[in-house]
């Protein structure tokens, strides 16, 4: 037994030394490149650097259309512009891989309701670069996905108050944001000034316009903010939609899916939302996470108007959103998001009445396969 164990011992001893040689072989200029002892070291450093390390220069495309309006990459100052935002967005790794998660799961709604306006779908990048895809509040107050200012969120009938908050709606703040781009195109004929408006005010641009004797967003001369903001929809729209010559890997798992939920609609007062949410079979937090417009713990209703209340279907699990195969086909096919809705009176017996409604959630980011 004590031979066996002196063998086994020196066998350990042997095995580690020889996997410390073979880790000295790989690299040997590693462990004593960059010591700043001597100029040798310093520079053999760099070279392994320079061999390993590389970051590359992003081509602009020859064509690109915003909105199916032609972008004027002839213009010396447009290319500049435009290539000063794909090196930003391209190189802020963190919240471009954000962006791309998160645009895979809020996209589909802003589509669809885009896509019933008779909108272009380009203008869910506007939704992008406003708020990245989260329910910030700006330091001038604005909030939500459409960072909808509360005096101009009110003129297109969103309702705010101490309870509710239909900046936070998904749905009513991108119906607000298609009327407002709706007349600012109708009003310069033009969805980069459209877009612009929405930045600066179509006050701001029609005077900017009128001053400048000019008619195109690309020849205006306007604040900072402004004059980049039709440049980070455009690299927007063109990392996300070649997220792969970006370099940027993917995989379908790593992206974030709609939620799998179902709707209770209310028509009269909730005194206590925490106990609302238990009762539904979730809890408080869940509850306000998808449904972010409920500003408290009470949902006060004299008017008699209609909330739809979103709630999870199952446990929020992880292993719930990744049951169907389909999520991970190599083809792009649609994804089915379905919803049931119930409506409840809660003065009243309650009368339920459920309904199916489909929303096509189409994977709005190609899957990138890994490079070998």
């Amino acid at each position: 037994m004590k031979t066996f164990l002196y063998i086994f011992s020196v066998s350990v001893c042997l095995i580690a030394l020889s996997c410390n040689q073979n880790k000295a072989k790989t690299d040997p200029r590693v462990e004593n490149m960059a010591n700043g002892e001597s100029e040798e070291s310093i520079k053999d450093y760099q070279d392994y650097i320079n061999s390993k390390y590389q970051v590359f220069a992003i081509p602009l495309p020859k064509k690109l259309k915003f909105a199916d309006e032609l972008v004027p990459l002839e213009n010396l100052m447009v290319r500049e512009n435009l290539d000063r935002e794909i090196l930003v967005n391209t190189y802020w790794h963190s919240n471009t891989f954000l962006i791309q998660k998160r645009a895979n799961r809020w996209f589909p709604i802003i589509e669809k309701i885009l896509k019933k306006n008779k909108m272009p779908d380009d203008l869910k990048y506007l939704a992008l670069i406003e708020s990245g895809l989260d329910n910030v509040v700006s330091p001038a107050g604005a909030a939500g996905f459409w960072q909808f200012m509360k005096p101009t969120a009110k003129g297109y009938d969103l309702e705010i108050n101490s309870f509710v908050d239909e900046r936070y709606n998904l749905e009513k703040s991108t119906e607000a944001a298609c009327k407002y781009l709706k007349a600012a195109y109708k009003q310069f004929g033009s969805w980069s000034l459209a877009a612009a408006s929405y930045n600066m005010g179509r006050g701001g641009v029609n005077n900017q316009l009128t001053k400048q004797k000019v008619d195109s967003y690309y020849e205006l001369y306007l604040n900072k903010e402004t004059s980049r903001y039709v440049y980070r929809i455009l690299a927007a729209k063109l990392i996300l939609s070649n997220s792969n010559d970006f370099g940027f890997q993917i995989r379908k798992s790593e992206l974030y899916y709609p939620y799998r939920t179902y709707s209770v609609t209310i028509d009269s007062s909730i005194s206590n939302l925490a106990q609302f949410a238990i009762d539904n079979g979730t809890n408080y937090a869940t509850m306000r996470h998808l449904n972010p417009w409920i500003r408290g713990y009470e949902l006060p209703n004299s008017e008699g108007n209609k909330y739809s209340i979103k709630f999870p279907k199952g446990d929020f699990h992880v292993e719930e959103f990744f049951e169907e195969d389909s999520l991970f086909m190599d083809n792009e096919e649609e994804i089915e998001e379905v919803e049931d809705s119930v409506i409840i009176n809660l003065d009243s017996v309650p009368k339920v009445e459920k309904k199916i409604d489909s929303i096509k959630s189409q994977t709005s980011i190609k899957e990138i396969k890994p490079t070998k």
